[in-house]
């Protein structure tokens, strides 16, 4: 008896060491593609495209190759049934997702839905560099047209928007997304409409002036140096649109400088630092499988808003970091921190650009572009209506109407690469970065203090502790209830929001 269970345990580590090599592999393609990738976005020569195009092509049908092949079914089917660990377990639970949604969509809609992306983008920036959404509108009609076919094939059961969402957020449902942006939307309009009315005289211009790119890259490694970026692990570059991408082992942070928004580029890059900070503080040995890979876009983005906002936007942090930027830039010395940290945190009136929103507007900006895409996928909405419906919704919720598609509904690249269902996970990662501040206070006592001197290793500590050594062994919703002790949850935001703001702008009735 003995015997026998000894000589299953073996058979099973020997399955289990058998597909865990197979993972890796898929991994490191994966990996080496997101490199090329890095290089494509940074420091490719401009003619390199065409053979980039080729190289990246040829790197995903490999890993594509790796993942559906029989080989990787019979392994997971065999498994499943085996007695593993928690954490082989969880390896086995994301692969087999992967795979299952991978193998039910055909090779030939794959096919179509890449070479229709690959168009798309040059139809979508000649339409917004014309300010002609009906340039668009039919290429934009053939992507909503493709994501429904892939929807159906994954689940034909489910709502197709539900299943385009969870590509991004697998584990958080559509029903909970739905409720926390209603929550946002409802309660900040009338947040928003009381900025508008309040005669609070804060300061907007503490950061006017100009600044050359060379000394704002200087400024921007003083940040990443104060919060703690590992330089052996990563590196800082410039980016047209700013990201951070790697692994544990190198997590690259990219930033933009524009010589009159000085303050754009801290944010910005305190912002991409979060991103790398959580990519950096998963677990060395769990490199090359889901055990070492971040968990989602909702955790990823809750990293960035927890530093660029809970962090980089508070008083604390001006009292550190000011006497820092006055050291870069001289012409700083009249600012105080006070005015400094009320130029961070101004409510813009008249802002029509997502990527432009300060933090408060910006969770508008993103439910429209979610109720859109939501009803075109449903069928509730036909593209041809999108500018008008738009416009609408810009009016009634921000008080702003665009003039035109192109600071209107064709601003954004994101539904030219097909991408239905990942605007959500900005705010949605927003609202949980409040909840694991508050819980990370909760721990460690209130963090003012810590900010105001420089010191970061407490909160960086209890997020590695809380977030990042878990990599994907929890589902979205196990690991927000080990960190917080509490289930998903938009009130901590909601708290945060009304008190900041509320006492930025002398509003008696928050």
């Amino acid at each position: 008896m003995a015997t026998d269970q000894a000589q299953s345990e073996a058979a099973t580590s020997d399955t289990y060491e058998e597909f865990e090599q197979r993972v890796r592999r898929i991994s490191n393609v994966s990996n080496a593609a997101g490199i090329l990738q890095w290089d494509q976005e940074v420091v490719m020569p401009e003619e390199g495209t065409p053979a980039r195009a080729q190289q990246l092509s040829a790197l995903s049908s490999i890993g594509h190759e790796l993942l559906t092949d029989d080989e990787t079914g019979e392994l997971l089917a065999e498994l499943e049934s085996a007695d593993l660990s928690d954490e082989q377990a969880a390896v086995v639970r994301e692969v087999r997702r992967r795979y299952d949604r991978e193998t039910s969509v055909p090779q030939e809609l794959v096919e179509e839905i890449s070479e229709t992306t690959a168009t798309a983008h040059p139809t979508w920036k000649q339409a917004k560099d014309e300010d002609d959404f009906e340039q668009f509108a039919p290429t934009l009609e053939k992507l909503v047209e493709l994501k429904r076919e892939y929807a159906e094939h994954i689940d034909p059961d489910a709502d197709p928007y539900e299943v385009l969402f969870s590509d991004y957020e697998p584990y958080l449902d559509l029903e909970t997304a739905e409720r926390v942006l209603e929550k946002l939307r409802d309660e900040l309009v009338p947040l928003i409409d009381a900025i508008d009315e309040s005669d609070a005289d804060i300061e907007t211009d503490a950061f006017a002036g100009t600044f050359e790119d060379d000394d704002q890259e200087a400024l921007a490694r003083d940040v990443l140096d104060s919060l703690g970026y590992d330089w052996g692990r990563g590196r800082l570059d410039t980016a047209p649109h700013p990201f951070s991408s790697g692994t544990q082992f190198d997590a690259r942070v990219t930033t933009r400088f524009e010589e009159d928004d000085l303050l754009g580029s801290i944010t910005s890059t305190i912002h991409e630092f979060g991103h790398a900070n959580y990519t950096l503080g998963l677990p060395d040995e769990g490199y090359g499988t889901p055990l070492g890979e971040a968990r989602d876009l909702s955790v990823h983005e809750s990293q960035s808003r927890l530093w660029e906002n809970h962090v980089g936007r508070s008083r604390p942090f001006w009292e550190h970091f000011l006497p820092i930027a006055r050291e870069r830039f001289p012409s700083l010395e009249d600012v105080s921190p006070e005015a400094a940290y009320e130029a961070a945190n101004q409510v813009h009136d008249d802002n029509l650009i997502r990527v432009e929103a300060d933090e408060l507007t910006y969770h508008l900006h993103i439910v429209i572009r979610f109720e859109i895409e939501r009803d075109l996928i449903s069928g509730d909405l036909a593209v041809e209506d999108v500018p008008e419906v738009w416009n609408d919704k810009y009016e009634e919720y921000l008080g702003v109407r665009p003039e035109t598609d192109a600071e209107g509904c064709l601003q954004d690249i994101h539904w030219s690469h097909g991408s239905f269902g990942y605007f959500s996970t900005y705010s949605l990662g927003s609202v949980l970065a409040a909840q694991l501040y508050d819980a990370a206070e909760d721990d460690l006592g209130n963090l003012d203090d810590d900010i105001r001197a420089g010191e970061f290793g407490e909160l960086n500590g209890w997020l590695r502790e809380n977030v990042h050594q878990h990599g994907k062994q929890f589902t979205t919703p196990e690991l927000i209830e080990r960190a917080t002790g509490e289930e998903y949850t938009a009130e901590y935001f909601l708290e945060y929001v009304k008190s900041k703001y509320g006492e930025l702008y002398d509003l008696e009735e928050y």
